[in-house]
């Protein structure tokens, strides 16, 4: 099974003093593309105002913006799974997994990024800053990344079960062309949506000390607080739908 995760706006500091490069991420036979946008970025960060650098990193902090305004290429690399933090990152508590569970998310998880697109959770990235949803170079990040690594992502996914629980902005950066469940959580007759974070990050968890692989253990396993009360189909998705206790 592979789990499409999103990834955070907030970053962990640090890491190994390595160059990025093909070898930092999967799919190196397209690193080219990654380039693109990341040379754009750091252009833009050359030239960008003040106002524009607030708008890119949706912040006026002055020490935010000093510290994301340097070239990333000379920021040292941290695995993905351990460069993000927020709420689903807390709740999936990968640092107190133990090395079996760590190591199913390593290979089974790919986050969205908004600047890297679709990577590994054990692929090496620097720190950087970017809002969702802004962009740069009049650039449409998401289309660029739809259009040039669909095709390896169908290929690459195509032998496995699939769990999407990405944020509803990252689908834009692949379209899954199988099926696959996702999940919604509901309480007191309303959808939750800042909270699921906290959900997603403690399925996570729970899928991977259990390690589960196909779809059917997934619909065993039982997750404190919430309920499944019916499983709605539309096309190729699956939604499982939970009623948080």
């Amino acid at each position: 099974m592979k789990i499409l995760f999103s990834p955070s706006e907030t970053k962990n500091s640090g890491g190994d003093k390595k160059n990025f490069d093909k070898n930092s991420v999967i799919f190196p036979e397209l690193f080219n593309k990654r380039l693109e946008i990341l040379n754009s970025y750091n252009n833009f960060l050359k030239t960008a105002t003040v106002s524009e650098l607030e708008k890119l990193f949706g912040t006026k902090k002055y020490d935010v913006i000093e510290k994301y305004k340097m070239n990333i290429f000379k920021n040292p690399l941290l695995k993905a799974i351990q460069r993000y933090e927020g709420v689903a990152y807390d709740y999936l508590d990968y640092e107190n997994l133990d090395e079996s569970s760590k190591k199913y998310i390593d290979e089974n998880v790919l986050i969205f990024s908004n600047l890297f697109g679709v990577i590994k959770a054990s692929d090496q990235i620097p720190d950087y800053k970017l809002k969702q949803g802004e962009t740069f170079e009049n650039l449409k990040i998401e289309k660029f990344y739809n259009e040039s690594f669909s095709d390896i992502l169908d290929k690459y996914l195509e032998d496995e079960d699939i769990l999407d629980l990405r944020a509803g902005f990252y689908e834009k950066f692949y379209t899954i062309k199988k099926p696959y469940y996702t999940m919604k959580f509901i309480k007191d007759g309303k959808v939750v949506s800042h909270f699921a974070k906290a959900y997603r990050g403690e399925i996570l968890k729970i899928i991977a000390q259990k390690k589960i692989n196909f779809f059917g253990e997934l619909l065993q396993i039982n997750i404190p607080n919430l309920n499944l009360i019916e499983i709605k189909e539309q096309g190729f998705k699956k939604e499982i739908v939970f009623i948080i206790n």
